[in-house]
């Protein structure tokens, strides 16, 4: 499914997504190596048992970045310009090996761009669910979309 453009969005308007994913001890380990983050909380079994994680946990720009994917073909494929920035991002519960992750958009606020009368900026409010409905992530993230192009 395509992307809406600009005017096509309300605020408070909201999309469960359709998508999930399993997320995998692959996942975990090749984003975090890929990454150069060598955090034992993500890549050591022994360590992480002796937190009170009692195992691995998954690398949160790994939930970050999946979260976000999730929602990119009901709201901004190929209509955005750019992203401008995240904030109030949060990981209230941790995402381990075998969690199924779903996510929901929130439209919180709309504003026409005052330079590009071609875009305006939507904030959307991201969050991510496991299997057993318990939030995992949030974020507020501000994206330049597109507006409809005009008609010839």
């Amino acid at each position: 499914m395509p992307g809406l453009y600009f005017e096509e969005f309300r605020e408070g308007q909201t999309f469960d997504h359709a998508l999930s994913r399993t997320v995998t001890e692959m996942d975990n380990v090749l984003f975090s190596t890929l990454t150069l983050n060598p955090q034992p909380l993500h890549l050591d079994e022994e360590f992480a048992r002796t937190t009170e994680f009692g195992q691995r946990i998954v690398n949160s720009l790994f939930t970050l970045g999946l979260m976000i994917g999730m929602t990119v073909g009901d709201t901004t494929l190929g209509t955005t310009i750019a992203n401008l920035g995240m904030n109030k991002v949060e990981f209230p519960k941790p995402v381990f090996h075998g969690d199924t992750i779903r996510a929901r958009t929130i439209v919180r606020s709309l504003r026409a761009s005052k330079s590009r009368p071609n875009a305006g900026v939507v904030e959307f409010e991201h969050q991510a669910f496991n299997q057993r409905g318990e939030m995992v992530a949030t974020c507020l993230r501000a994206a330049f979309m597109r507006r409809r192009p005009a008609a010839t």
